[in-house]
């Protein structure tokens, strides 16, 4: 059965190990079972009996201690290549690209690859995320200046490959920008300006406008996962309907502007509001700025082509991925879940724990998460090679730990008091009562940031103190028994 197993060039080192696995696996059960049929024949022949021999049942044992041996390297050399810590840590240099060693001269390898790459680690904020810088000089090196060209000179057939090749980029960068939006921000402390800046660059020339990703999927999904009161939410409409798609894609395409304005008032919270209308009509004063100014065909290709392809696709997506919101208990986790796709490259989400190591209750909740984040890395390895025993213990994906005792940012402060609602705040910056008070306290004082408090960046959940309980629901694990 092994050798119908394909080893295609095209796949993942991850991909190469689970697959030698299940061959392994697979080669073990026919050698133990084909032992079986030849004890048993020898000893019908003999006359002694149909008995199993113990030496049957020995050599199966040995098998599967062999097996288990090579599934524990095959687990620990994949940790290695993800784990910053590591000698043989192998970040993701181009997201469309495994492997970029292996396909570059030993030279170039040596002298521009591995160089850029230990330049990359410092500059990223955190060390797994070097293709995101990678894919940032990418972007500065082509989309911009092919935009700065089509300004100055237009043609045509200049201004549809410029659209394509947009297209083509607008998948991982929208990947990074779920990065930034949920960190606020993906590079080192040190280049804060710059990583603050380039979304009000690139955002438009992808089909983002300003800050709107952030104040919908953020301060909006996040905060209603799928529920009823979720903009984005398939609930009210018949999924296999013509008339509900294009009503869905619709509304978002052309309300937008005025829906999450209204969410916002409607929860209470004017000043966001003020925030997303005005970040959506900013840019489209941009885009009528520069169309006046510039051109309105570059403008068309540049700017206006790209928003209206990234709107249809952000809502075709949701269409397809939030299909199974439970009608009786939308709101929650546990009943309600959406598909799962495998996007190839995917990056881990990010889970950081603000600690202070003179803190008995940061501590516990240092190694509360730690093996959490133990269990997820070798539960999904088992799973992948068909021990599926670890599922029973956990339901997330493997992801990022970073502990620190660093302070946050005030962007991340913003962040993590938005995660934790307006009663939590006193627990985040001590004495504060509201937001605009935490945040003045903590401008004044590092010191008033209270610890520890662990955020899930990419899922928008924070939890501030160490109620264990809450902290495995947030990772959506269960405590082992």
């Amino acid at each position: 059965m092994e050798k119908y197993i394909v080893f295609d060039k095209a796949l993942t080192k991850a991909d190469h190990v689970v697959l030698q696995s299940l061959a392994r696996d697979i080669k073990t059960a026919s050698l133990v079972t084909s032992r079986k049929f030849k004890r048993h024949d020898s000893d019908c022949d003999s006359g002694i009996g149909s008995e199993e021999s113990s030496s049957s049942g020995d050599e199966a044992k040995a098998f599967a201690l062999q097996d288990d041996g090579a599934k524990d390297n095959d687990i620990a050399a994949l940790k290695a290549s993800r784990n910053p810590k590591s000698a043989a840590f192998e970040p993701t240099i181009v997201l469309s690209v495994d492997d970029c060693d292996a396909h570059l001269h030993p030279l170039l390898n040596k002298y521009l690859l591995q160089p850029y790459i230990q330049l990359a680690r410092g500059i990223v904020r955190h060390e797994t995320d070097v293709a995101m810088l990678t894919h940032l000089i990418i972007y500065f090196t082509t989309s911009v200046p092919s935009a700065l060209v089509l300004f100055r000179h237009f043609t045509y057939t200049h201004a549809v490959l410029h659209f394509v090749m947009q297209m083509y980029y607008v998948g991982t960068y929208t990947l990074m920008q779920h990065q930034h939006i949920h960190q606020r921000g993906i590079l080192a402390k040190t280049y804060g300006l710059f990583d603050r800046a380039f979304p009000y660059i690139l955002d438009p020339l992808m089909g983002h406008t300003w800050n709107t990703y952030y104040y919908h999927h953020v301060k909006h999904h996040h905060v209603e996962g799928n529920g009823p009161d979720d903009l984005s939410s398939t609930i009210r409409y018949q999924r296999d309907s013509v008339p509900d798609f294009l009503h869905y894609v619709g509304r978002f395409f052309f309300l937008v502007w005025l829906d999450l304005p209204l969410y916002f008032l409607g929860k209470n919270r004017p000043a966001l509001a003020f925030k997303a209308a005005g970040s959506e009509f900013a840019t489209y004063a941009y885009y009528y700025f520069m169309s006046r100014v510039v051109g309105t065909r570059a403008t068309l290709f540049v700017y206006i082509l790209p928003l209206l392809m990234l709107r249809m696709g952000l809502m075709v997506g949701n269409w397809g991925q939030h299909a199974f919101v439970d009608s009786d208990e939308p709101d929650s986790d546990f009943r309600s879940s959406i598909t799962v796709v495998d996007v190839a490259h995917k990056s881990l989400d990010i889970v950081t724990v603000f600690h202070k190591a003179s803190s008995p209750a940061s501590t516990r909740v240092a190694n509360l998460v730690k093996q959490i984040s133990a269990n997820a890395q070798a539960g999904a390895t088992i799973d992948q090679a068909s021990d599926h025993t670890a599922q029973t213990q956990l339901s997330r994906d493997p992801f990022e730990l970073n502990i620190t005792e660093e302070p946050p940012t005030v962007e991340q402060v913003q962040t993590i008091l938005d995660y934790v609602g307006k009663t939590s705040i006193p627990k985040v910056i001590k004495g504060a009562h509201d937001e605009k008070d935490a945040l003045k306290k903590f401008r004044e004082s590092k010191e008033s940031f209270l610890r520890p408090v662990t955020v899930d960046w990419n899922n928008g959940k924070a939890i501030a103190g160490d109620n264990e309980s809450e902290i495995l629901k947030m990772l959506k694990t269960q405590k082992s028994e």
